[in-house]
């Protein structure tokens, strides 16, 4: 069987297309998975009797329910660092340096951003729903979806002096400043937590990360605005490993149709071959039974004016179109450099061979 012949762009290509929607479609698979997940959680109220209801179950746990309430702290609470009064349980400050970076494939200038410096604190929290029941959030920074409000943010402006400037054009970066903003989960807030409820020893409610693999989940927005973002994300990702493996079998279309063209090719040129062959032949068996050969030679000799403008030797055999010149035989043919008439120079098309009386 002949070599399946790949182009190293073609390879590349396909490749990459492979991997890109082997990926994509991990990434979905584990998106959908989350959804269907989150399709069978219960919804959970919060309330006093759910300490009697995993009391009652095997094991004192819920391997992945959906529970709300309102954040309350444990203990005492964050203080925020720029706006007196703003307490919380969560708090993200961070700094990060804004530039300009000289792009020299578009000749412009993009904005670019890296973080300098961030640090997350933490305290102990629970939810606490309507008649003052809690469940004790654990873990917190491992959930997902945990959006916190900006309440500060400041933008500190860079100076610099002419040499700066200079300095900034020859590096191709122009820094534009520091952007500081503090981000907080406030006291209050009604948070959505999806995950693996259980009850302690000393029957005190906790809402933890699944032992399972699942998705741990802590938004601010309600089970419902949760579960539609999902089902949106898992679907860019299905999208997406559909577009590279269509991608990819479009390559593998192109190889194929490549291929099979150059097996037509070949094909025809073997046909062609036996089809002159079995002529030389039978000019061959002709010739000897008319007597048409020289005396102790034991070879046909081919009168000049019919012979190979080529090779001199061989009777001409093919006609060459379109320009319908019969001037060689069907091996000189084959060895031309060019496909192009040996007598006009015109492109040659295609061959028939020459049926003579």
């Amino acid at each position: 069987m002949e070599e399946f012949p790949v182009r190293t762009v073609e390879g590349l290509c396909l490749g990459t297309s492979l991997a890109m929607s082997g990926l994509f479609y991990y990434i979905y698979r584990k998106k959908r998975k989350t959804v269907d997940k989150l399709n069978d959680a219960p919804q959970l109220t919060l309330d006093r009797k759910l300490a009697d209801l995993l009391n009652a179950t095997p094991g004192k746990c819920l391997q992945y329910v959906v529970i709300e309430g309102a954040v309350q702290p444990l203990g005492e609470p964050l203080r925020s660092l720029f706006q007196g009064g703003s307490v919380g349980v969560v708090q993200k400050l961070m700094l990060r340096e804004h530039k300009l970076v000289w792009n020299s494939l578009s000749n412009t200038w993009t904005d670019s951003e890296r973080v300098l410096h961030q640090r997350v604190n933490a305290v102990p929290f629970s939810l606490v729903g309507s008649d003052q029941a809690n469940v004790r959030v654990l873990c917190p920074l491992e959930a997902s979806g945990l959006e916190m409000e900006i309440i500060h943010e400041k933008f500190h402006q860079a100076s610099y002096g002419f040499t700066d400037i200079i300095g900034q054009y020859l590096s191709g970066e122009k820094p534009k400043g520091q952007l500081e903003t503090e981000e907080m989960l406030k006291v209050g807030a009604t948070l959505t937590g999806v995950g693996e409820l259980i009850l302690d020893t000393d029957r005190v409610l906790k809402l933890r990360p699944p032992t399972d693999g699942s998705e741990y989940f802590l938004s601010s927005a309600d089970f419902e605005s949760l579960r539609l973002e999902q089902e949106g994300q898992a679907v860019v990702w299905q999208v997406l490993a559909s577009v590279f493996a269509l991608a990819g079998a479009a390559v593998l279309f192109w190889v194929g149709r490549r291929y099979y063209r150059s097996l037509r090719v070949r094909w025809d040129q073997e046909r062609l071959r036996r089809e002159f062959e079995r002529l030389g032949a039978g000019g061959i068996g002709a010739g000897s039974t008319s007597g048409a050969t020289q005396e102790g030679a034991g070879e046909q000799v081919t009168p000049l004016e019919n012979a190979c403008v080529i090779c001199l030797t061989q009777p001409r055999s093919c006609v060459l179109l379109d320009c319908g010149h019969v001037c060689c035989c069907y091996s000189c043919y084959q060895a031309l450099p060019q496909p192009t008439c040996p007598i006009c120079r015109q492109a040659i098309k295609r061959v028939v061979p020459v049926y003579q009386a």
